[in-house]
């Protein structure tokens, strides 16, 4: 069931009642580019949070930190009370936290299937000395195999198993992502612009299925342009420009909220022009 947090405060870095993911003062610079600096943010568990902001304001940068894709200058996090600064991301995904990307990583030459089962995590048959005794591994193959099959029809995917995933629409990669992050057993995803180039019918399906994971105790982050979803599927929206935290609030505040509108609008969208200036 959604979190009902419309009695915590819309303003940045306000304590959550029980936050997955805590973070304290984490930056990160490119030359003289300040592309993070978060002084806190606490992300809700069992909660849909929307990250949201004009483009270049560090969204994706944050999430790179975050999840051991990219080091920050400074600062630290902590997830489900675990510290993972300095992590590296197959150690992130371990924890917990798992990732998808803007630009899909499907492995296109193998099939739809072998990508799902190529995610799972711990398996005794990558070891060399294990691999030779084929008992060992043989079980954990299957159990594999069976939550691969049941992710590929949960997503509408297991007419394909056996299609290359090259052969994949847009869309088709889109939830071929999500099912291969879900082969890790996660707590927390963090979804990366899940609707950018896919057709409105698989879009709905993915919006269908993130609220259900969110239903069923999944804690959901994601970065996200479409209005639309956020406001219709958040349960939470966090609002950054040139890297820093300026709002933080329920949807309905959000988009009523005058530091968001400038952000994305500029500061003079609502003022009137000057006749010096309409020339």
């Amino acid at each position: 069931m959604p979190v009902d947090l419309a009695g915590v405060p819309a303003e940045p870095g306000v304590a959550k009642p029980d936050p997955m993911l805590v973070v304290d003062g984490v930056t990160r610079s490119f030359g003289g580019l300040h592309a993070v600096d978060v002084r806190h943010l606490e992300l809700q568990r069992g909660a849909i949070t929307a990250l949201i902001g004009p483009n270049g304001a560090g969204k994706t940068t944050l999430f790179n930190v975050l999840t051991g894709f990219d080091r920050a200058n400074s600062g630290r996090w902590s997830f489900d009370g675990t510290p993972l600064a300095g992590i590296p991301a197959y150690r992130v995904a371990r924890h917990g936290m798992v990732r998808t990307f803007q630009l899909t990583k499907a492995l296109a030459r193998l099939t739809v299937l072998e990508n799902l089962l190529l995610a799972a995590t711990g398996q005794r048959g990558e070891r060399m000395v294990p691999a030779l005794v084929r008992p060992l591994w043989k079980s954990q193959e299957e159990r594999n195999r069976e939550r691969a099959e049941e992710l590929l029809e949960r997503f509408r995917l297991d007419h394909l198993r056996d299609a290359h995933a090259g052969t994949l629409s847009g869309g088709q990669r889109k939830l071929l992502e999500l099912a291969r992050a879900l082969m890790v057993r996660p707590t927390m995803l963090m979804l990366d612009e899940p609707m950018a180039g896919v057709n409105p019918a698989l879009a709905q399906s993915l919006l269908e299925h993130i609220v259900r994971l969110r239903d069923e105790g999944l804690t959901v982050c994601f970065v996200e342009h479409d209005m639309d979803m956020v406001m219709g599927t958040s349960d939470w929206v966090v609002c950054l420009a040139q890297g820093q935290v300026i709002a933080e609030g329920t949807p309905r505040e959000i988009s009523a909220n005058d530091e968001v509108i400038d952000a994305y609008l500029g500061k003079q969208h609502g003022s009137p022009v000057r006749e010096d200036e309409s020339r």
